[in-house]
Formats: structure tokens, sequence, C-alpha cells
């Protein structure tokens, strides 16, 4: 029987602090609210979430061989992310980015390149894939993905009957004829509404859902902050309002939205509720610090979901 989720993509640390309204000139100490490293990316981000609604969760991408590599495996593995295909790159360092969050949200962000961006589809990732109950690629952009690897192992994946989720690393150039070969075999298109309109050239969102959905994706569901998400569905088109709160840290908001809907999914639920349940989680991750927020279980997301008050004006 399938059971569990792989995650495939970018892998990154994350050090988040607030409130920071300015880097001061002079050498000087400031005392600021808190401060969290956290493992991120669209691949980890995605799969630290999920294990921490409850689901068994393998991720499949890669770090260096400093500090802050092992740093990241430790973090994931504590959380209970299987890290058996989270690869060791020799040589290189492991990708971070410092997020400097002022008061009011903002969050400029200094990002250092490393092995992050160079997850392989090796056959063990193949043979994981067409294992898992549902597949999350989050690796368009990916060096060693792009081109036909990764739609390869997308397409095995769903042949064998996994369910296929998709998200962006970064909405590059080639990432338009990258999702010509990748959608066909997507079930769930999850982009952010930034990325969709980029990567379309329409000013519509719900035009760009429909031009993903004839590249061949079975359904589209656009994020879109703090006016919550769109999902189209077959011929249904339905809004799902974002929850009415006070953000600490958005940081990783997308990613955890992808990970709320997919384990609401593995538990049963029908895509529209899976997508409430999804906001539900991005919103409380904005309201902590960090890749897990506020989040603590899938059962305490779920009563939120049904406490918090909707933004029914955004």
């Amino acid at each position: 029987m399938k059971a569990g989720l792989l995650c495939v993509g970018l892998t990154t640390l994350d050090v988040a602090a607030r409130p920071i309204e300015a880097i001061p000139r002079e050498e000087t100490t400031t005392l600021i609210e808190g401060l969290a490293c956290s493992p991120a990316g669209t691949a980890a981000g995605a799969a630290f979430v999920a294990a921490r609604l409850g689901m068994g969760v393998r991720l499949a991408s890669a770090v260096g061989d400093d500090a802050t590599g092992r740093f990241v495996r430790f973090l994931l593995e504590e959380e209970g992310v299987d890290t058996g295909l989270l690869e060791t790159i020799p040589g290189r360092t492991t990708s971070a980015t410092l997020l400097a969050i002022d008061s009011a949200g903002r969050r400029p962000n200094f990002h250092a390149p490393g092995a992050g961006m160079l997850a392989r589809p090796s056959e063990a990732v193949v043979a994981a894939g067409e294992r898992a109950r549902f597949l999350h690629y989050a690796g368009v952009g990916g060096r060693h993905l792009d081109g036909g690897p990764g739609a390869a192992l997308v397409q095995a994946a769903r042949a064998a009957g996994t369910i296929v989720t998709c998200d962006l690393i970064s909405p590059r150039a080639t990432a338009l004829e990258e999702l010509k070969r990748l959608l066909p075999s997507v079930d769930y298109f999850m982009p952010s509404a930034a990325e969709a309109l980029a990567l379309t050239g329409v000013a519509d969102l719900w035009a760009a859902a429909d031009l993903f959905i004839s590249l061949g994706a079975g359904a589209c569901v656009i994020k879109n902050g703090r006016k919550g998400a769109l999902m189209a569905l077959g011929g249904a088109r339905t809004v799902l309002p974002a929850h009415a709160i006070t953000p600490v840290d958005t940081t990783s908001c997308g990613d955890s939205f992808c990970a709320g809907f997919i384990a609401a999914l593995d538990r049963g639920r029908e895509p529209q509720e899976a997508g409430r349940f999804a906001t539900a989680t991005a919103a409380l991750v904005a309201m902590g610090l960090g890749t897990l927020g506020k989040v603590e279980s899938f059962e305490a997301t779920e009563a939120a979901m049904r406490e918090m008050t909707l933004d029914e004006a955004a």
C-alpha cells in the first residue's frame, strides 16, 4: 500500500530575526525579540511542516559537507523527516538565507547559494517516488532536474499511481518550458500569484490557472498571500480566503501551504477542504518565527482553522 510523502527540490537553512528596522553603521549590539534557525526551501520547508502535521516524509535534496549541512540534517531528523535521500556534496557549502524582518513583516533577505539547488533524480529517488502516496516536486529550476530528468521522475511516479503536487523554486525564464514537460503528470500545480503572472504574462489569476490546466495540470491552486488562494479544479473555481492575523514572519508560508494541502488530502479531505486547511497552516506559520511558526499538529491546525476569523475583505 502506498504511503507517505516524498519532497524533491531545494533545501536551505533560514536564519530569521526580528524586528530589524535598519542595519546600524556602528558596531553596536541591538536587542531584538527573537531569532530562529530552520530548514527551509521549497522541498525541505514543505517536508519539515508536513512532518510536524503527522505525515511520514522523505526528503530528496542536497546539502554541503559543512556544519550548516549537518545542522539542517539534524533538525530535519529531529522532526521525523527521513533524510536517507538527502545527499551531502563534498566541498560544497549548504545554501543559507539570512532574513532581516522588520516590525511590519517586511523581510529583505541575504542568500548564500550552495548545494541546495543540486538535488539529483537518482534511481533511489525515482523508486521512492513510485512508492510514495504523494510526490511534492519542488525542483523546477534545479540544475540536475530541468531539461528532462525531473520530468522523467514525475512521470514515473504518476504512472505508479502517486499523487503529484508541484511548486517552483523561482520563476526563471526557462520555467514555462520546463512546466510544459511536467504538468501533464501533475495533479496539483501550486505556484504563487507573482509566479503565475510572471510565467504566463496575463493580468488575471484565473486566466493563468486556465493556461496551466491547458498545459496538462489536473488542477491549479494559486497562493495569493494576504488574499488567500484560488483553486481551479475541473469546472469549479473556488476562492479560499486567508485568515485575519497579525503576521510575524511570512517567509515559509508558501511551502507550508503546500504541506498543509498534502497533509489534509492524506487524511481524506476533499480538495476544497484541503485548501482551507492549507490556508490555516500558512496562517499559523506566519504568526511565529521560522519555518514551523506556531504549527503544533494536524489536530491543532484543524482546530485553529475552525476558530480563526477569515479575512473576507482581502
